[in-house]
């Protein structure tokens, strides 16, 4: 591996920083607004916009030793996903005004955890294949960590275009890593990827084969 002067090193760890803060954001939105719709109160609506906003994380820190995760560590994190949570429970009305929110939240949340948790993984040395699945595995964890705690069958489980989309955000990353291209535009690209192919699917039906028993 090609070592990466400190400057850059600076301004990677703030690209993964922003792009892990804002996938917390819209992350825990789409938390609390299953959460509001399976009226729950708004300590409910808090711990689901949380779940949903940092299992993704934690499950990426734990598994590469970047301990304690920075979703516990850092209090933006918390304060993000209670902002985000709040503004849902208040202004509900207003968010679900949107198609679909708690799939456009997550498809945004989705780009953004998977381009951050490969970052991250490359970071830590990863290799390439490895920081895929890891980013992968980053941001669909969030999700699924959401519907389980409202009883729902976890979308990643469905027959929706989900862990594809998120596994191609962080090849994207991984493949910019290895071509030695800029860190912001690939991430950026990798992110759009993901939420593309997630909001084409569900306008469009796309679905991969279900089992028929």
């Amino acid at each position: 591996m090609i070592p990466i002067p400190v400057d850059q090193k600076i301004l990677l760890g703030a690209l993964l920083q922003t792009f892990d803060l804002a996938g917390t954001f819209v992350f825990a939105i789409s938390g609390a607004v299953a959460g509001v719709r399976h009226r729950l109160d708004l300590f409910g609506v808090l711990v689901l916009s949380f779940a949903a906003a940092t299992a993704g994380g934690i499950t990426r820190d734990v598994l590469i030793g970047a301990t304690p995760p920075a979703a516990i560590q850092d209090w933006r994190y918390l304060a993000a996903s209670i902002a985000a949570g709040l503004i849902t429970f208040r202004w509900f009305a207003a968010v679900n005004r949107l198609k679909h929110p708690v799939l456009v939240f997550d498809a945004a949340g989705l780009g953004l955890f998977a381009v951050a948790g490969a970052g991250k993984a490359l970071a830590y040395h990863l290799g390439p294949v490895a920081a895929a699945l890891l980013g992968m595995l980053t941001g669909i964890g969030g999700g699924l960590v959401r519907d389980v705690l409202v009883s729902d069958v976890p979308a990643v489980l469905r027959a929706d275009v989900y862990a594809v989309a998120a596994l191609a955000a962080s090849t994207v990353v991984v493949a910019g890593d290895r071509l030695h291209l800029p860190a912001a535009p690939t991430a950026v690209a990798g992110a759009l990827l993901c939420f593309a192919l997630r909001t084409i699917a569900i306008r469009r039906g796309w679905n991969f084969p279900v089992a028929n028993p």
